[in-house]
């Protein structure tokens, strides 16, 4: 086959259906998608972290993007700057406000949304609280996390009655980066989310596996984004210091780190799509845009194939598949 040929097929493969020539074929599910619902806007404008993008977010911006890249059914959560900034009470409130109104719009296009729900961590309380609420009432699809609240990393012993309950409900939880209070100002020359936000996601990892939560806590699905941040390429680094924690991780690092899950948003390249592919297989991949300042899902997709990584086979599984393993519902909607 031609490099021109091959390189047409690979991406009508992976952009599929763009066009009315395309073959039908299953439509993609974008599990790192984000909404903007008004009250969050209201609490987080000015706010360092805040793109302006998210702030102009609408559904039918999603929407339109979905129908451009192939993509039958995104799956909702909020972005930085999240929710937390030092007031217990704000952060229930607006952590409840963009439930409902995730929920609401899920209920509205009942094929294209799903939801991840948002937490007011580190209010234990009413995290639990909001955990009920959002599988109980508005029936989410799983919850949102944030790599760090402030300077306190998932993986910190005071989360665990929030992990106990999640691991009890078997929920799958994607994990967004942030960038902690300790990093997010530093003088390099590029913005925190150049850096930090795949570092903060790699701390959070290794918080996850080295206080044994990831052991403790086996049914908890985690979805890190952005493929895992740097914690791929510097696995094995990471799994040196595994013999300082026998007595919670006993396989180390790289085995927990194995039974995780991944999205592509912010890492369709080749380099980090080949160090985590030497930690995971396909199977454990899911296509993810970041949208909206992430870019399209045409761009992710075409990005992808252009990679010429993964045969037809790997990328069904990461277009769709994986994700309705995970959520099942996604199956009837998308």
């Amino acid at each position: 086959m031609g490099e021109c040929t091959r390189r047409d097929f690979l991406l009508s493969a992976a952009v599929a259906p763009l066009g009315q020539a395309a073959p039908r074929r299953p439509q993609r599910i974008d599990i790192h998608h984000h909404f903007a619902p008004p009250a969050w806007i209201a609490e987080v404008k000015g706010r360092p972290l805040l793109q302006p993008a998210n702030t102009r977010w609408t559904p039918e911006q999603s929407i339109d993007d979905m129908e451009q890249g192939g993509v039958g059914a995104a799956v909702i959560s909020v972005t930085n700057p999240g929710l937390w900034f030092g007031d217990n009470a704000a952060t229930t409130r607006v952590s409840r406000a963009c439930n409902e109104y995730g929920a609401k719009l899920v209920q509205q296009y009942p094929t294209r949304f799903g939801l991840f729900a948002a937490m007011p961590l580190p209010d234990i309380d009413a995290t639990l609280k909001e955990i009920a609420y959002a599988y109980d009432t508005l029936k989410a699809d799983g919850i949102g996390l944030f790599t760090s609240y402030g300077d306190t990393w998932l993986g910190n012993p005071a989360f665990r009655p929030v992990m106990d309950e999640l691991n009890r409900r078997k929920a799958v939880v994607h994990v967004h980066p942030t960038a902690a209070n300790c990093c997010r100002n530093l003088e390099y020359g590029a913005a925190p989310g150049t850096i930090e936000y795949g570092t903060d996601t790699t701390r959070a990892m290794i918080g996850v596996t080295f206080s044994g939560d990831a052991a403790r806590y086996p049914d908890i699905r985690f979805i890190w984004s952005h493929a895992g941040g740097s914690a791929p390429f510097l696995a094995g680094r990471i799994d040196g210091g595994s013999r300082n924690a026998k007595d919670r991780m006993p396989n180390g690092f790289i085995a927990e780190a194995k039974k995780f899950f991944y999205d592509t948003a912010g890492a369709a390249n080749r380099g980090a799509m080949a160090s985590l592919l030497e930690l995971v297989p396909a199977s454990q991949v899911l296509f993810g845009t970041d949208f909206p300042p992430g870019g399209t899902s045409r761009e992710v997709a075409q990005l992808l194939a252009e990679l010429r990584i993964f045969n037809a086979a790997a990328m069904r599984a990461i277009d769709r598949d994986n994700a309705v393993r995970l959520l099942p519902r996604l199956k009837g909607i998308a």
